[in-house]
Formats: structure tokens, C-alpha cells, sequence
């Protein structure tokens, strides 16, 4: 690998833009080190070594700021930092640099995760997914409301990504033809060893501009077709409440689908292959539903254009293809309307039908009643059933974590499971740590490499060495110094951002994650509520100050999330406001919380609020990047918090509410509002919703919610997510852990524990698992 050297970086600097290092704007600059770096690795894209490849189809990266991670993993962060200080430049400048936010939440950032992982362990593995214009958007608060702008993250140019017009490709609609161009980012490997490819799909035009027309003064004409062919690829999860806005979702994920699905096979020719063989050469990893019409589409090319009979074309599918469930939640699981996915994909259609009928026989071979067949049918009442047709002509269908794969097989998927047993499997996700510690923790980092030495950047089991510190008491104040420094450098940041000052000697209780209501960041200011209130009436005494850290982004259209983080603000505005409260107490809400944010807050957390209602969140990643950082989990029996538990100790963490064998006990007579009116503490804070105590302007968002949970709302019935029922464990657990929090010490061991017991959550581990376990990656 070539090394970045201040000439080059000069050299750069002089041809693009007739400046030096030290005349150069923080833009020019990240631009020039980029394409340096850029250039010192290119090469190691493109070069296959014949091995038999594996590829990940995504509707969603999240990646963040790339530059600090990709100089850390080629090992010339500290080469760059010195030329930088050199010219008196600060690295720390290119945080001003946009995230690359083509995600939403867990699932783009673990999809990241994995191409670092597997990069960093040699396994050929390459990314696809969608070069969205913009990422999901940028999120301001005004008077505590989410509003939403743009997030225009190429607008600095985007110096890590090659535009390979070579390898365009068409893509047919029922009612357009546009082109889908790659832009290939390196994903690069610790070491700089190996150097995969993230590929995305950007849609445009067959004829960018209409000269006819425009000479004819029809001025709107002769651009038409060049803006509904980037319509496709403008913005991540268009609005969907509407026609128009689903035919574009499907456009999306067809756009990105068949084209990898139509590169691959190219690929294959060019290397003198036959298309036939695909499965021998690549295995395709469906994360989730959104690239599961890839399944139809691989079956129309090789019927269509490769001439294989149908039921040899789905026997290839069913060993190229396997598939992620990352839910349980109906609502989640896509279906497409019949009528509109003939419109938009006329070719793909019949093969979906084809699929079906296969299914409906082999089901009759294995003697299904006929009354049953309606549960597993992919066509059924005028819609298309994206995870059966995923779970029926794929070879493999994981969970993300121990709880939810059982869940899957015994509760959501039985009937699945009953035919194909085989095809189940269990792979808890993971994260990074060169990312998650080594980058946003460097002073953690430090530390334990000089305790274990740094083999858990590549082995994070490593880190179990260091439960023989737990008694060490110097070990254990310098672990409590490092997480006061980065609680003191996030208060800074957050003042910077924000304009909100922190007291740094609270305590850190932190919810970072996307804003939905199985999430329940509802339940999370109920309780905030309730301990205001017990510090009032003098209920709750000897309570260490806390400030309650949120970063969320509700979906723009997802009006009870808006109200929520609503909510959470007039929660904010009465704790700051009263003089007798606002001592022990302070919420804050964070804006345009992204993967650059959640580096500086997971490092400082002191809790990890991890509170999904048992038996909804599939995994979770945050609750892995905080413990890494040695955040203590507040968290129901669900996802991963199982697994964190069984790894760190019960004792070292606190579980509390509900559990899955008990709300399917209850769920039937439940009754939320015979325990509010039950409880005076519930109560009170329900009551707070609709008595004058919050204000939401006007807007009814605090009635709505107060509906939600008492009578039930749209599609849920009352109080769906059970926060009624888990309210007053999860606010006495939470006591327990404030009164724990005033002996550091204990503190200090109970975060050790989590530290030295996180190497199972690292994703280098999860990506072997799938190379071996589902992709059987090996010479070919």
C-alpha cells in the first residue's frame, strides 16, 4: 500500500484549487487528504482473488464520517495528524465535515459494521445498496417540535466515492426506463490488508435533457424524465401513506436490486463464467425485506436472458440467496398491493406468481391442510408477502439475536419452522470496535492496551483479561477518570451545539436510538415525570443529580413520535423552570442526532437505557456500543440486553419489567386503564398528558397520546407496548441504580464488568458466522 505523505497532499491541494495546506479551506483540505488516501488503495478494490464472494443488499448504510475511520484502518491517522499539526491544522477540523447518513438506525449502521468487519477479516464481502441524494434529513427542534430540512451530505462533494460509468446499467419499469450509475467507496480492512467495495446505485436518466422541447419553450418538459429518474434515488424511505409514495419505495429497492443482481452476472461473463453457476461464486445476504424482489429478479434474468428452465432458475436462487429478519412486528414485514407491483415491475410479476405456485405444491407434497395454506401463501388477498417469498426461496433465515430467533421459531415464523427447521439459525449482531472504542474512546482505548496489550482491536475476547483488574483500585479510579473526562468533553460538545449547559458531576442516563413507540422513549418521560414529582412531594429523597441525555429522529410522517419528542421537551422546559426540582434533574434533547453524535455521547454515558417492550426489539446494537464503553444497561428481557446480561452479570446491570412468557399470559384481559387508576403515581403522570401541566400548542399530539395508551389509536389496542404495566418496576429500578451511583467504586466494577465482558458483541465475530455458517465462503 502507498503511504500519504505532505507532498502528495500539497501536490493535490495545488492542481484542484492553486493552494497549500495552510491556505486551504477545511473542505479543500478533507477533499485532498480523501482522494490521497483514496488513491493509496484503489487499486486493492478492484483486485479479486477468485475466491468465491459474498455480497450484502441493503436499502441502508449508515456510516458516518468516513475519514477518521478509514486512516485509522490503513494506519496513517497519526501520519495525517502530525502533517496536519505540522501546518498548525487541527485533525480534529473535518468533524465540521457532514455525515454520510444513508440510514436510519440500527439496521444501516450494522450493515456498515459488517463491511468493516469483514474487510478487517479478510472475507470477500461487498456492499450494495442506493447513493441517496440526500440522507434521511436533517432534524432541528423549534419550540420542542421536530421540524425536518434536507440533509444534503454530497454538497462538499464526496471524495471516497468512484463513479464507474463503465459499469452502468439499465432498469425497466412498467411506465419508465432511467440508467443506474455505481459509485464504488472503499471499505478497508485494519491493517489496510484488504479492501472490499460498498457499491450504490444512483438513478438517472437515459436522456438527461429534452432539446426539443426546451426550444419549443416547454421549459419544464425538456427536464421531466431526468427528475423522475432522480426521484428514484433522492431521498432514503420516501412518504409512503400514498400511491405515488409507494411506487417510488419499490422503485427504489427494484432499482438497487437489479442492478447488483445485473452486475454480478456481467461480472461473471467477463471472468468467462456461466451465469448457472452463480451460486458457486457469490452468496447474497438479504438484509430484511426492502432487496427481497432481488429473489424474482435473479429468476427472470436467468429464465429471460440465460435461458435456464423456471424450476432450475429458483433451485439457483434458493443457494445464492439468504435472508435477515430483523423484526417480529407485522406492521414491519412488507406487502406489496398486486395491482401496483404489476404497474411498476410488469416483468417481475409473473415470476412472483410462478414462486407461488411452486410454494403451494411442495406444500401439498408435505401434506399442509388446506385451510393452513393461506398463512404461508406469498400471494394472498391482493397483496405480495415479502418475507414468506424470502423465508421459501432463500437457504437461510437468521434472527439477530438468541431471544428473537426463538421468537421467530416458536412465535412469529412456527409454521415456517415447522417445514424448513433447517434453514433457522441465530446470528446476534454486532459492532465494531475499532469504530465504537478504539476511535470514539481513544482514552479507554489507551488505557487498555496498556493493561492487555492491543490485541482486542482484531480479538475483542481479549478484553476478558481484564476482570483480573477488578480489584485493582488504581485501574478502577483511572476507569472512573477516563468516563469523567468524556462526560466533560460531551458537555462541551453538547454547549457548543446546542447552547445547553450540563453539570458534569450528574449523573449521565442516556436513550439514543430511532423514535418509534416500541422503543418506548414514552415510557422513559413517564418515569422522568415520576421522579420529578417523588423529588416534589418528598417521596423521593437522597436522589443523585441525573440529567437525562435523548437523541432520536422521528419519522417525518409518524405523528405520535413527533409528539413524543414533544413531550420530552415540555418535560425538559418544567424541570428547568422549577427552582426546587432543577438541582437534581435536567433533560436534554440533542438535535440531529447521528452516527458522529452517538461517538461522543456512547463514550460518556453512565446508563444505558435500553427499555424496548420485551419480545420487540430483535437485537439492538446501541445497547452493545454502550456497554463496550462501560455504560451500565437499564433494559427489559429483550433483544440483545439477554445476551449482554448473561455475558456481564445480572448483578452488573438492571433488569427490570415484563418478560415474553408473561405479557402473552396477560394479553388478552389487559387492561391499562384499571392500573392507572390503580396507582396514583401513574396516575399523575398519564394525567399530565390532557390537565394543563404540558403544553403541545394546539397541535392535540398530548391527547393523542393519552388516547393511545387509554382507548387505543389507529391500529393499536390501548396501551399496545405495555408501558402501563412495566411502569412502576422500571421507576424503582432506576431509584436502585441512582442510589448505586453513590459509591463509585461500585460503579467502577459493575462498568469494568460490562467492558470485560463485551468481546462477544464485536461484529468481527457475528461476520465470520455468516462466512461459515451461511455463505460457506471458500476457494473457488
Amino acid at each position: 500500500m502507498n503511504r500519504i505523505t505532505s507532498q502528495n497532499i500539497e501536490t493535490f491541494l495545488l492542481q484542484n484549487y492553486g493552494k497549500s495546506i495552510k491556505t486551504a479551506s477545511t473542505i479543500e483540505l478533507y477533499n485532498a487528504v480523501s482522494r490521497v488516501a483514496l488513491g493509496c488503495v484503489a487499486d486493492k478494490m478492484y483486485s479479486n482473488s477468485g475466491k468465491k464472494r459474498a455480497g450484502y443488499l441493503s436499502a441502508e448504510y449508515l456510516v458516518g464520517r468516513v475519514i477518521y475511520a478509514n486512516l485509522y484502518n490503513m494506519g496513517e491517522i497519526d501520519t495525517v495528524r502530525k502533517i496536519l499539526e505540522e501546518k498548525g491544522i487541527d485533525l480534529e477540523k473535518f468533524e465540521e465535515i457532514e455525515d454520510l447518513a444513508l440510514g436510519n438506525g440500527g439496521l444501516g449502521r450494522l450493515a456498515a459494521c459488517f463491511l468493516d468487519s469483514a474487510a478487517t477479516c479478510s472475507i470477500p464481502l461487498d456492499g450494495y445498496g442506493i447513493r441517496y441524494r440526500y440522507g434521511l434529513f436533517k432534524q432541528s427542534l423549534v419550540d420542542g417540535f421536530q421540524t425536518e430540512g434536507a440533509d444534503d451530505w454530497q454538497r462538499f462533494g464526496d471524495p471516497w466515492s468512484i463513479r464507474r460509468e463503465e459499469d452502468v446499467v439499465e432498469i425497466v419499469f412498467g411506465d419508465q426506463e432511467v440508467k443506474a450509475v455505481p459509485y464504488d467507496m472503499p471499505i478497508i480492512g485494519y491493517g489496510g490488508d484488504m479492501v472490499n467495495t460498498l457499491r450504490l446505485w444512483q438513478s438517472e436518466p437515459k436522456v438527461p435533457f429534452d432539446f426539443i422541447a426546451f426550444n419549443d419553450e416547454k421549459y419544464s418538459d425538456a427536464v421531466k424524465e431526468k427528475n423522475r429518474a432522480e426521484d428514484i434515488s433522492r431521498i432514503l424511505y420516501p412518504k409512503d401513506d400514498t400511491y405515488e409514495g409507494k411506487k417510488l419505495r419499490l422503485k427504489q429497492q427494484y432499482l438497487f436490486s437489479s442492478a447488483s443482481l445485473q452486475d454480478i452476472v456481467r461480472k461473471l461473463k467477463r471472468a468467462g463464467r456461466s451465469p448457472k453457476d452463480i451460486g458457486e461464486y457469490y452468496s447474497l445476504q438479504l438484509n430484511d425485506t426492502h432487496p427481497v424482489v432481488a429473489i424474482p429478479e435473479l429468476i427472470r434474468i436467468l429464465v429471460e436472458e440465460e435461458e435456464l428452465s423456471f424450476s432450475t432458475a429458483l433451485k439457483i436462487a434458493e443457494k445464492v440467496f439468504a435472508y435477515t429478519n430483523h423484526t417480529i412486528m407485522p406492521e414491519a414485514l412488507e406487502k406489496w398491493d398486486v395491482k401496483l407491483f404489476k404497474a411498476v415491475l410488469p416483468k417481475v410479476y409473473p415470476y412472483v406468481r410462478k414462486i407461488n405456485s411452486s410454494l403451494k405444491n411442495q406444500l401439498k407434497k408435505l401434506n399442509i391442510p388446506q385451510e393452513e395454506l393461506k398463512k404461508y401463501s406469498i400471494i394472498e388477498d391482493n397483496k405480495i408477502f415479502m418475507a414468506r417469498m424470502a423465508i421459501y426461496a432463500t437457504h437461510s433465515i437468521n434472527g439477530v439475536a438468541q431471544i428473537h430467533t426463538e421468537i421467530l421459531k416458536n412465535t412469529a415464523l412456527p409454521e415456517w419452522y415447522k417445514i424448513y427447521p433447517q434453514r433457522f439459525n441465530n446470528k446476534t449482531n454486532g459492532i465494531t470496535q475499532r469504530r465504537w472504542l478504539a476511535l470514539a474512546n481513544q482514552e479507554l482505548s489507551s488505557l487498555i492496551s496498556t493493561k492487555i496489550g492491543e490485541g482486542w482491536i482484531t480479538d475483542l475476547s481479549q478484553l476478558k483479561a481484564l476482570e483480573k483488574l477488578k480489584g485493582d483500585e488504581e485501574f478502577l479510579h483511572q476507569l472512573r477518570e477516563v468516563k469523567q473526562l468524556k462526560k466533560n468533553q460531551l458537555a462541551a460538545y453538547i454547549e457548543k451545539n446546542e447552547g445547553i449547559k450540563i453539570d458534569t458531576s450528574f449523573i449521565f442516563d442516556v436513550q439514543i436510538k430511532r423514535l418509534h413507540e416500541y422503543k418506548r422513549q414514552l415510557l422513559n418521560a413517564f418515569s422522568i415525570l415520576d421522579t420529578y414529582y417523588g423529588i416534589k412531594e418528598g417521596r423521593i429523597k437522597d436522589f443523585k443529580p441525573t440529567v437525562y441525555i435523548f437523541g432520536a429522529k422521528a419519522a417525518p410522517g409518524y405523528f405520535r413520535a413527533k409528539g413524543i419528542i414533544k413531550l420530552i421537551n415540555e418535560i425538559s422546559r418544567l424541570i428547568r423552570e422549577d427552582p426546587v426540582v432543577n438541582k437534581f434533574m435536567q433533560v436534554v434533547f440533542i438535535s440531529n442526532y447521528n452516527v458522529s453524535y452517538a461517538e461522543k455521547i456512547v463514550p460518556a454515558a453512565d446508563i444505558s437505557e435500553q427499555i424496548s417492550t420485551a419480545g420487540t426489539e430483535a437485537s439492538g446494537t446501541g445497547n452493545m456500543k454502550l456497554m463496550l464503553n462501560g455504560a451500565l444497561t437499564i433494559g427489559t428481557y429483550d433483544g440483545a440486553n439477554v445476551e449482554i446480561v448473561q455475558q456481564a452479570g445480572e448483578e452488573n446491570n438492571y433488569i427490570f419489567g415484563a418478560r415474553v412468557e408473561d405479557i402473552a399470559e396477560i394479553e388478552a384481559s389487559y387492561n391499562p386503564s384499571a392500573l392507572i387508576e390503580k396507582n396514583p403515581r401513574l396516575k399523575v403522570v398519564v394525567e399530565a398528558l390532557i390537565d394543563g401541566t404540558l403544553r403541545d400548542e394546539g397541535t392535540e399530539m398530548f391527547q393523542e397520546l393519552y388516547d393511545s395508551i387509554t382507548e387505543g389509536a389507529s391500529w393499536h389496542k390501548p396501551d399496545h407496548y405495555y408501558l402501563m404495566l412495566d411502569f412502576i418496576d422500571y421507576c424503582d429500578t432506576r431509584l436502585r441504580a441512582n442510589q448505586d451511583f453513590k459509591d463509585p467504586r461500585l460503579i467502577a466494577e459493575k462498568s469494568l464488568m460490562n467492558i470485560a465482558n463485551a468481546g462477544s458483541f464485536s461484529s468481527d465475530r457475528t461476520i465470520k458466522q455468516y462466512a461459515e455458517e451461511i455463505w460457506q465462503l471458500g476457494n473457488k
